[in-house]
Parts: structure tokens; sequence; C-alpha cells
């Protein structure tokens, strides 16, 4: 199982939090579209032995394009991949560019999952966060999409400054009540070249409370697991068969292209990605160059990568094998940096898998890097 990850690189508007790779100016979206297309294809030797079944638009705001847009692009990777019969392909969209028309406009294409940047339901948090859409436009988005898409998975987010716990709630009952099967929730990150890393800096917004958003966290994994999701990775929550296969493929070490400014692949062995720069980007494209790095991982990356996404997942990370593909000095290594958190309780080894335990959930990433093997 292969993927295609497509980063269209425009939004509407800056969200204070975001880092991501994009641009507010749409003056060569057109420009983009072709040349997105044109890397798919220069690509195609890449996956030459692989079946391609999962489709993401990510970005940026890849619901910012025309629908004919969307068709096109997926029908460059058909005919130029050999694509499954029934692959998965979501669209990353926003509730203001999802008006009733839109969806149905969508429905009739081959997009068959939505994954919306809802984010809260209460105006002051959008505001705060410079959100393109109103809570209005959130519920009446949802309202139509589950009319006719039936896989829809919702971003919210938590550890907001001033959202209580009660609030907190609401936002994820109001989530549920929609009859979603598929929910990511992340907490709020101040990432340094944000503006809400400045904002932050001169007062104008509270710095996010580390205590509130590990509270924030345990009610959302209570409430969800009460309600039959599965939580499947630290910040996604599917019900049964409702489990992002994209996402699911990327943790579990698949192979995936990246297409776009900024997109990553990985292809086992190595990583690539490509230049954060539109223009850069589209001047390479242009004269049929591929605008990216490659990184060739050693075994430590490798051992690295497979504790970080193996620790955040229901699949945890195999000691057969890190034994099998790493060597015996890796598993020992694995085994004595864990010893402490197995002590504590906060991860636990059961039929050969090590696992974060509920307590240690929210402190996965700190356990892991903990566990990393840093060559000296």
């Amino acid at each position: 199982m292969s993927g295609i990850y497509i980063h269209i690189p425009f939004c509407k508007q800056a969200c204070h939090y975001c880092d991501f790779h994009f641009s507010t100016s749409m003056k060569k979206k057109d420009e983009m579209v072709l040349a997105i297309a044109k890397e798919i294809r220069m690509r195609k030797n890449e996956f030459e032995n692989e079946v391609v079944e999962t489709i993401y638009f990510g970005g940026g705001t890849p619901s910012v394009l025309q629908i004919s847009d969307i068709r096109f692009l997926i029908s460059e990777v058909s005919a130029h991949y050999r694509v499954s019969e029934n692959p998965e392909i979501t669209l990353e969209a926003n509730p203001d560019d999802l008006s009733r028309d839109r969806i149905i406009e969508l429905s009739k294409t081959s997009i068959n999952r939505l994954s919306i940047g809802i984010q809260s339901f209460f105006e002051d948090d959008l505001k705060m966060m410079n959100r393109a859409h109103n809570s209005a436009e959130a519920k009446e988005c949802l309202e139509f999409a589950t009319q006719y898409f039936d896989n829809i998975s919702l971003d919210l987010i938590y550890g907001i400054p001033g959202m209580s716990n009660e609030r907190w709630k609401q936002n994820i009952e109001t989530a549920l009540s929609f009859g979603i099967p598929h929910i990511s929730s992340y907490a709020l990150t101040v990432e340094p070249k944000t503006a809400l890393n400045k904002l932050i800096q001169t007062g104008k917004i509270a710095k996010p409370n580390d205590e509130s958003a590990q509270e924030h966290f345990a009610i959302l994994v209570e409430t969800l697991e009460a309600n039959d999701f599965i939580h499947y990775e630290l910040s996604n929550f599917g019900k049964e068969n409702y489990f992002s296969k994209n996402n699911s493929a990327y943790w579990l070490g698949k192979k995936y292209i990246g297409i776009g400014p900024s997109a990553h692949s990985y292809d086992g062995v190595s990583r690539s990605w490509n230049v954060s720069n539109n223009p850069l980007y589209l001047k390479s494209i242009q004269e049929d160059k591929l605008p990216n790095e490659i990184e060739v991982l050693s075994i430590a990356d490798r051992y690295n990568e497979y504790i970080m996404t193996g620790l955040r997942t229901i699949w945890g990370v195999s000691l057969e094998r890190i034994e099998a593909e790493f060597g015996i000095d890796y598993l020992n290594y694995l085994r004595k940096q864990a010893q402490k958190y197995l002590n504590d309780g906060l991860l636990s080894i059961d039929n050969a898998i090590l696992k974060p335990t509920s307590k240690g959930k929210f402190l996965t990433d700190g356990i892991a890097s903990d566990l990393f093997y840093l060559n000296s």
C-alpha cells in the first residue's frame, strides 16, 4: 500500500498558530495546479511497482481549488500510477468553502473523504486564531456535509488560553451531535515564527497552559471512547472502519510521494522534501527539475522514526521487529531506556509490544524522544 500526498500551498488568510507552508496570494494558483500535475507525471517511475491506495489533498487549504482543478489532479494520478479500485481520496477543507452547492459538487467527484478544519465551535476562539470561518458556518457545513458524505473527519484544537473544561466538553459534544465518525484533535502549540508567538510575546494573548491542555486531553479521550471511538493514534480517534488510511500508512512506515511545495516523501530508506517556496518550486518544475533535497536515513534514523510513530499508535512498538530490523544492541538499548517509564506506569509491555499506558499517553512525544538512539 502506498499513498500520494498533494500539497496545495494557498490560504485565504493566515491562521495565527499555523507554520505550514502557504501563500495568501492566489495569483499563481492556475500555474501551480499545472506545475503540480507536471510533478505527478515526472515522478511516476518512483511508484512503478506500487499500488496507490490513498490520495490526500492537504495544505494550505485545498478547498480553495476549483472542482475542475481537483478532478484534473486526480485524473493525472489515475493516468500515470497504478491506483487501487477504491482508493481513499481525502480533501482537507475549511467550513467557509463548503456551501451546500459546493458539497454537492464535491460529492459528484471521486473525493470520498472530507477532513474539515473546524477547530472550535465558539466565535471568540475562531477570532483569536484568525480563522476564515465563523461558528455558524462550522455547524452549517457539517449539517450539509453529513447528508452527502459518509466518511468525514473534523479537527478540534484544545488547550486554547482561557478555555474551561466545560467549554471544551461543549466543543466535543457539538462535534458528536453531527454523527461524525472521525475526529483529529491537537493541543494549541506555539511555533516560533507565527503570529500567535508574537501575540503572546506582546502580552495580547495568554500563553497556553500545559496543565489545562492535559486536562482537556483526558476529557477528550474519556468522552470519545465512551462514544465508541477508538483512540488509534495520539491525536486521532475513529469509529471502526473509519481510521484514516492515509495517515495510518504513514504511521506504519509505508511509502508515499509528496507532491507540491514543501511536500515530503518517503520510500523506506530515504526521505525527501520539496522546496518551501512557491516561485522557486514553479521555476524548477518549468525547467524539468525536481525541487527537492534527499536524505538517506541511517539505521538510527529509522529506529527513531519507528519509536516515534509506533508509540503514538495503538499498534505500539514491536520488540521482535526492533531486534529483527535493527539488531540486539538496539533492543537492549530500548529496554534500558524504557525501564524507568515501565517502573512509573507510563509504558507497558504486552505480548512483546511496547505502548504508553493511559497515564502515559499525553506524554508520548517526550517519552519517545528519551528512547531515541543518539549517535555519539
